[in-house]
């Protein structure tokens, strides 16, 4: 009997952790050059932000690698370097269950100094991953809040080049 009850709560506790809703695949993408860039997301620390009015570059992680790689990246430099360079970083965290995001992956972002912006329900995730390659790290340039130019890339040199660039 203590099996069963056992195996039932591992169950509920299972579903009740599953973040696998039905998402919408015919959204309209949001990264589009020519569109204007909307964003309103918490950050880490569960503050609000909208997209900077000196915002020229807003860089998009859609995949863990990509997320690891421009995080210790970050975390190496000054807690101001994103806004030093007119930059924002949005990390998108809508594929984990949400057990592992509430006990592993906020609590860990929170230690960086860097401003994450976060997209943790797939129906927000969705419109910014329709369109582009969520395999690399993927760069919207905007001026005046309208994208200019969408770039993919893979590498640390690369997101290093793309962020310093004036």
């Amino acid at each position: 009997m203590k099996k069963i009850i056992l195996g039932f709560i591992a169950a509920l506790l299972l579903i009740g952790c599953s973040s696998d809703k039905a998402v919408d695949t015919n959204v309209e993408p949001a990264l589009v050059i020519g569109k204007s860039l909307s964003i309103a997301l918490n950050d880490q620390f569960e503050k609000g932000h909208t997209l900077n009015p000196a915002t020229t570059k807003v860089i998009f992680a859609f995949s863990d690698d990509m997320g690891h790689l421009s995080n210790d990246y970050f975390a190496t430099k000054e807690a101001s370097y994103l806004s030093d360079n007119n930059t924002q970083y949005v990390a998108d965290i809508s594929g984990a269950p949400s057990l592992i995001r509430s006990m592993f992956i906020l609590p860990g972002l929170k230690d960086f100094k860097h401003t994450v912006l976060l997209l943790t329900e797939k129906e927000a995730s969705a419109p910014f991953r329709a369109s582009v390659d969520t395999t690399k790290i993927v760069i919207a340039y905007v001026n005046n809040g309208v994208i200019s130019e969408i770039k993919t890339i893979s590498t640390k040199e690369d997101l290093i080049a793309a962020i310093e660039a004036k």
